[in-house]
């Protein structure tokens, strides 16, 4: 294990180290001084956090050494059943396995296919607004960024209107469980949303193989043949929670610290105004900036050296996007917010083989939602203190009181 003199004190594996914004000053010294970090954890092993640009890349694209099926993507060792329910997930696949899952999907997935339901999108974007015209003040993260992707990606799926408020509720518990006011949604099942939201899609599968097929991602994942066979129920429910926690509660995540950001740039915010067509520029920048997620854990399957440390057989390895985002190396004046920075090779949508597979969708939810927002109400304040997240993995808003005047 590398070690220096000066690190700074950050605990990378304890939640409340980011309720107050990601330590980007911590990260910064990091990648100067120890780019691959040893970082203990209670009660389990420790893991080597990934801090620089050129190496996150390095291990995202060597699945043969780097493994996101060995144990999983989250910090947290799990338990055999939760190991298995989220080796059935795309995210959690090796090669070839993951290109026999992904494959069917991704058709239904390019920048053609997506660019299509931009006028759907623009009408549930102005659906939203209209619906809190009159309210004035808001709670943005709640009453306004998670009604687009829940009313989204329950249409691409098929899902009931009215189970689709139940479903970005479980959504937001899978990714910000360590979050005791989020867990305490539903003290009984506080740590079962991943369940919870597998089960409701088994009996959707069951449901639905009775049905004549539909044109939605349901039917085309029920019938696809996955390296010859079909998916059965149990890697649909598996399958679901996947792509619909990430459609639900990541694209929430982008579009209120997207709108705190710009509140925090009003320089670049009135360029937006003035300029629309700058909107798919800052979207970008957005993410790169406040990334939604933090991390995702590989296991290394064999010995290895990575930036001169060594790294064992079965260590833990975690690709920080959050840092990476801010390399001095690749970006100039990393923590700048700039959205005419270009180009821009962030690393919120991961790169290689699991490079996330609803990009266009994310991005054309982006650029739909920032122009209806901006050219509906013409003064967006804040009105209280932003809350976040506490989570190691989800780097969310939670609260952000906003007054919106029409």
């Amino acid at each position: 294990m590398s070690a220096t003199t000066d690190q700074p004190a950050v605990d990378l594996a304890d939640p409340s180290a980011f309720v107050d914004g990601p330590p980007h000053e911590a990260l910064a010294v990091l990648r100067r001084t120890d780019p691959v970090h040893w970082q203990p954890m209670v009660g389990e092993p420790g893991f080597w956090a990934v801090l620089r640009h050129a190496d996150v890349v390095y291990v995202a694209r060597h699945p043969e050494i780097f493994s996101a099926s060995e144990g999983g993507v989250v910090l947290e060792d799990l338990d055999e059943a939760g190991l298995d329910g989220m080796r059935r997930m795309l995210l959690a696949m090796d090669p070839p396995k993951h290109g026999v899952h992904r494959e069917p999907l991704s058709p239904h997935f390019r920048a053609r296919v997506i660019g299509g339901l931009e006028d759907r999108i623009r009408e549930i974007c102005q659906s939203i607004m209209a619906d809190v015209r009159e309210r004035g003040e808001v709670e943005f993260v709640h009453e306004v960024t998670a009604n687009l992707p829940s009313r989204v990606i329950g249409e691409l799926m098929g899902l009931p209107e009215e189970d689709w408020g139940r479903i970005h509720e479980m959504a937001e518990r899978n990714t910000s469980g360590q979050d005791p006011e989020i867990a305490a949604i539903d003290p009984d099942q506080a740590m079962n949303a991943t369940v919870d939201m597998a089960m409701y899609a088994i009996e959707l599968a069951g449901k639905r193989r009775q049905e004549p097929p539909r044109e939605d991602l349901t039917t085309v994942i029920l019938d696809a043949d996955f390296g010859g066979k079909p998916m059965d129920d149990i890697d649909f429910g598996s399958f679901f929670v996947q792509l619909v926690t990430a459609g639900n509660d990541t694209t929430k995540t982008m579009l209120a610290s997207g709108l705190l950001t710009l509140l925090e740039h009003p320089d670049q915010l009135a360029e937006l105004r003035a300029d629309p067509s700058l909107i798919p520029g800052a979207v970008e920048e957005i993410l790169r900036y406040s990334n939604p997620l933090h991390y995702f854990r590989r296991t290394a399957l064999a010995d290895t050296t990575l930036a001169e440390t060594d790294i064992a057989a079965g260590d833990k390895v975690a690709m920080y996007y959050t840092s990476a985002n801010r390399d001095e190396d690749v970006f100039e004046d990393p923590q700048r917010f700039d959205i005419h920075r270009h180009p821009n090779p962030h690393l919120s949508f991961g790169i290689g083989g699991h490079f996330c597979l609803g990009v266009h969708l994310a991005r054309l939810e982006g650029k739909v939602f920032f122009e209806e927002l901006l050219a509906t109400f013409p003064t967006i304040e804040l009105t209280g203190a932003p809350v976040r997240t506490r989570s190691n993995l989800n780097n969310a808003i939670k609260r952000l009181p906003i007054r919106l005047g029409s």
